[in-house]
């Protein structure tokens, strides 16, 4: 391979991953944002009786399959991309983050209306364990509807923010070519004067 091909070369592959860089601070608010619903989703279940915020079965700490499909998972899933957000570094993972937290959110949001599909017919879920309406909505919108909504439009606008990033621009290099000085004469050195013929 030629030297001006293996420059060229590194120059693709720098211009490449320049384009694919970006400043961690881009997605370190929404990714702190969506780290807490992740937290607060996963976890509301198990410590939301000590409060009187619940789904049956109201008991503190306690394990369902219900809980795992319908609230750790996606929990799970809007942590990891809030993290992933955070640190990020690279356009790439920082889209994943944050299509894997909008994923887990639209799951929150939309996980009871298709648990009956395999669940033979029942939702998933309990009910909420409140007895006056106004709490009842509450634990609806906060263990399901209304945190799926947030994560979601968090996580949108995350990617937004990120997928609209202006390419870097990156320098065109100059290839180095070779001279060959063997068969140039230096004029700046030659004697010019001419010698008066006898």
């Amino acid at each position: 391979m030629s030297p001006e091909t293996q420059i060229t070369k590194d120059w693709e592959v720098i211009g490449m991953t320049g384009m694919l860089r970006m400043r961690r601070s881009r997605g370190v608010l929404s990714g702190f944002l969506l780290f807490l619903l992740g937290l607060w989703g996963g976890l509301i279940a198990f410590v939301g009786p000590y409060f009187h915020y619940a789904y049956t079965p109201d008991i503190a700490w306690t394990y369902t399959s219900a809980r795992l499909w319908l609230e750790i998972l996606p929990g799970a899933a809007v942590f990891l991309g809030g993290i992933l957000l955070m640190v990020a570094a690279s356009r790439h993972i920082a889209l994943f983050g944050a299509l894997l937290a909008a994923a887990g959110g639209a799951w929150f949001t939309l996980g009871t209306v298709f648990s009956p599909l395999w669940n033979n017919n029942v939702p998933l879920g309990g009910s909420p364990a409140s007895l006056t309406v106004t709490m009842r909505i509450a634990e609806q919108v906060g263990f399901f509807t209304g945190l799926g909504i947030v994560i979601v439009a968090i996580a949108s606008v995350a990617f937004g923010r990120i997928i609209s990033l202006p390419a870097e621009v990156v320098a065109e290099p100059t290839p180095t070519v070779p001279v060959d000085t063997t068969d140039t004469v230096d004029t700046t050195t030659a004697d010019t004067r001419t010698e008066p013929v006898a």
